[in-house]
C-alpha cells in the first residue's frame, strides 16, 4: 500500500504539474529562439547604422540579459512559482545599485549619447572641458585624448556630453588667427604687401577661402595687423609656426620695424 500511495502521489503530482512543467519548457525554448532573433536584428540595424562597436557590444549584452532575467520569471511563473517577491528584490537590488553607480551610470550615458550622435570621432582634435587633444579613443565610460604635448587625457563622458564641445576637425578647414605689430613709422600699404606675400607664398596656406591682412588695433606703441590664413586642420600648427618664422624675417628683409617696449630710467639730481 505504500508503494501505491507513492505511486499514487506521483500520478497526482504529474497530472498537476505536468502541463505547467511542459509548458514551462515550451516558453522557455520559444523565448530563447525569439530572444536569438529579437538580438540578430538589433545587430544587423546597428551595423548599418555605423554605431560604435564597443557600444554595440553592451547593447546586446544588455538587451540579451534583461530578456533572459524576464523569460526565467515568465518561466517560474508559469511552473507556479510566486514572481511577485522575486520581481520585487530584482527591483530593490536594481535600485541600490543605481544609487550606489550615480556617477557611472552618468558616464556612461553620456558615452552612448557621444556613440549614438557622433559629435565628436577617433582622429579629432577638440577643446572640451579645458582640454585641447586630439580623440584617441572613445568609450563606454571615459574618452581619451592625446593633449598637444603627448599627453594622454581622460575625460568623463558625463562631463563631455553636457558641456562645450569645440570640434576643430568637423569642417575640414581652420582659420589660423595671428595679430603682428609694426612701428608707426611703417607705411600701411608695404606692410599689408609684405604680409600678405607671406601667406600666398605658402604651399599650406588656402586661397579659397582667401587670406586676409587687415589694420586690427593702433595701439600704445604699435599698429596692429590682424592677418587671417585658411588652411587645412591638420596643418594648422605648420601654418601658424611657419606664417610667425616668415613674418619676422618678411619684415626685417623689408626694413619695417616691429616695436618692442622700451624702458625709460629718469634720475633726479640732488641738490
Amino acid at each position: 500500500m505504500e508503494l501505491q500511495e507513492w505511486i499514487d502521489k506521483a500520478f497526482e503530482l504529474l497530472i498537476d504539474f505536468g502541463p505547467k512543467v511542459i509548458g514551462a519548457i515550451a516558453i522557455w525554448i520559444i523565448g530563447s529562439w525569439v530572444i536569438k532573433a529579437v538580438l540578430k536584428s538589433l545587430r544587423k540595424v546597428l551595423n548599418k547604422k555605423d554605431y560604435d562597436p564597443s557600444l554595440q557590444k553592451f547593447l546586446l549584452n544588455l538587451l540579451s540579459w534583461t530578456l533572459k532575467i524576464v523569460l526565467i520569471v515568465v518561466v517560474l511563473g508559469t511552473v507556479g512559482v510566486e514572481t511577485t517577491s522575486f520581481a520585487a528584490i530584482l527591483a530593490a537590488a536594481g535600485l541600490a545599485v543605481g544609487m550606489a553607480l550615480q556617477g557611472s551610470l552618468g558616464n556612461f550615458a553620456g558615452g552612448v549619447l557621444l556613440m549614438i550622435f557622433k559629435p565628436i570621432k577617433v582622429g579629432d582634435l577638440i577643446e572640451a572641458q579645458g582640454e585641447l587633444g586630439v580623440v584617441k579613443e572613445i568609450e563606454i565610460f571615459t574618452t581619451k585624448l592625446t593633449g598637444l604635448s603627448n599627453r594622454e587625457i581622460i575625460i568623463p563622458n558625463g562631463a563631455l556630453s553636457n558641456g562645450n564641445i569645440i570640434n576643430y576637425t568637423t569642417e575640414g578647414t581652420r582659420r589660423v588667427d595671428l595679430t603682428f605689430g609694426v612701428g608707426y613709422d611703417s607705411d600701411i600699404k608695404q606692410t599689408k604687401d609684405v604680409l600678405m606675400k607671406v601667406l600666398t607664398s605658402n604651399p599650406k596656406v588656402l586661397q579659397d577661402p582667401a587670406p586676409t591682412v587687415n589694420v586690427s588695433e593702433l595701439a600704445d606703441s604699435s599698429i596692429n595687423f590682424a592677418v587671417r590664413p585658411w588652411c587645412n586642420a591638420e596643418d594648422y600648427w605648420d601654418v601658424y609656426f611657419g606664417t610667425t618664422e616668415a613674418v619676422k624675417e618678411a619684415l626685417d628683409a623689408a626694413g619695417i620695424e616691429i616695436p618692442y617696449p622700451h624702458q625709460v630710467e629718469i634720475q633726479k639730481k640732488e641738490a
